[in-house]
């Protein structure tokens, strides 16, 4: 999910990868993550200065050979999933889970014993039938949800509250990245509304309505499916936040970067909420899979779906390979002491500084908080 693009190619794929390859191995140099690592960000300033790649994401080529380049300098962190302890008597819910990542992070927590909630808005009952088939899980449900549709979401986590009581773990995972601006109500975006604030309301309900019990005798999780081009953006533009502006598809991926900055901001202005101090309440988990072989570029011209297609089976991961550092932060015992981590690949990384800023997290938290008022 983290590394998508709608093309508008100038050049042959193959002459662009040739080129940029050489500009970006020439310039930049693989991450050092480290792990395990510190709690919070993890990593250095040198990490930081290195994962600052502004203008890797401005342009659906781009955004493609940023993926493939980061396959080829993975992180050398020692993630793994050997020793991790067995997710029975949790019940974890994932949104976007009837297809690419949010599937294969449904197979791999069912086959590990969790009662897996897939909230989806298709594919309902033959993606669910899918998973217990290839788990050996029968602890697998679904429910129907819209995350265009914000003003159905309070009727969503009661309906959550009422059949399943609370969640341990909730996996924001469903993302969308359209071809042009597209309005849905109450008149925002629709790329502003799922991959942002979609996932703000549905959190704040769910922590509201005690579907994330902070008091229960289980920790509650909140992970979040990030990108690594949350850096790409310059600023926040704060004037603009909540409002409806046309865009066509060479502005796409550069838009999703930017909500991807808003989520990160977000994730971490409500880690300090949730976790004052030194307690941790409910660890905030965001993460970058890297470049993944999914359906996000299905609204890409159809003229290119044949390449993006055969691009995309080459050298982006498996959603199967590429779930794994999801299922790390579900399971991973040692994870739940820290109020904050940000993984790309294979390790922590440090985040955007504009991510991590207090007074951007107060800001955008008001700001977001005054626009709920709308429902």
């Amino acid at each position: 999910m983290a590394n998508m693009a709608s093309m508008n190619i100038h050049l042959p794929i193959s002459t662009w990868i040739k080129y940029n390859w050489k500009r970006r191995t020439a310039s930049t140099t693989p991450c050092s993550s480290r792990w395990p690592g510190g709690p919070g960000q993890g990593g250095d300033k040198r990490q930081m200065e290195k994962g600052n790649r502004q203008d890797s994401y401005t342009s659906p080529v781009r955004a493609i050979l940023t993926g493939i380049g980061d396959l080829f300098r993975k992180s050398s962190g020692g993630l793994t999933l050997d020793g991790l302890p067995t997710l029975e008597n949790k019940k974890v819910m994932i949104t976007g889970a009837s297809s690419g990542l949010g599937f294969a992070t449904a197979v791999e927590l069912a086959r590990r014993g969790a009662h897996v909630i897939m909230a989806v808005r298709s594919g309902m009952p033959a993606r669910g039938e899918e998973v217990q088939r290839r788990s050996g899980s029968g602890l697998v449900d679904m429910v129907r949800v819209d995350l265009s549709d914000l003003a159905s979401l309070p009727a969503f986590v009661k309906q959550v509250k009422d059949t399943f009581g609370t969640v341990d773990i909730l996996v924001c995972n469903a993302a969308v990245v359209t071809r042009r601006s597209r309005r849905v109500d109450p008149g925002l975006d629709e790329m502003f509304a799922v991959n942002y604030f979609a996932k703000f309301l549905l959190i704040n309900l769910m922590l509201e309505e005690g579907c994330l019990d902070l008091s229960g005798p289980v920790q509650p999780r909140i992970i979040i499916v990030n990108s690594e081009s949350h850096r790409n953006p310059s600023a926040i533009e704060w004037e603009k936040f909540g409002k409806y502006e046309e865009y066509g598809m060479g502005k796409s991926v550069a838009m999703y970067g930017y909500y991807k900055l808003l989520l990160l901001t977000m994730a971490n202005e409500l880690s300090r909420r949730l976790n004052p101090g030194d307690e941790v309440r409910c660890p905030v988990l965001a993460l970058c899979p890297g470049p993944v072989n999914s359906h996000i570029a299905r609204e890409a011209p159809k003229a290119f779906q044949p390449l993006l297609k055969l691009v995309f089976g080459i050298f982006f991961r498996s959603p199967r390979k590429a779930c794994h550092p999801v299922v790390y932060l579900a399971a991973s015992g040692e994870i739940g002491h820290n109020a904050m981590e940000y993984l790309f690949l294979k390790g922590r990384k440090v985040m955007d500084p504009k991510a991590t800023e207090p007074e951007n997290g107060r800001r955008l938290w008001d700001l977001s908080e005054q626009l709920r008022k709308r429902f």
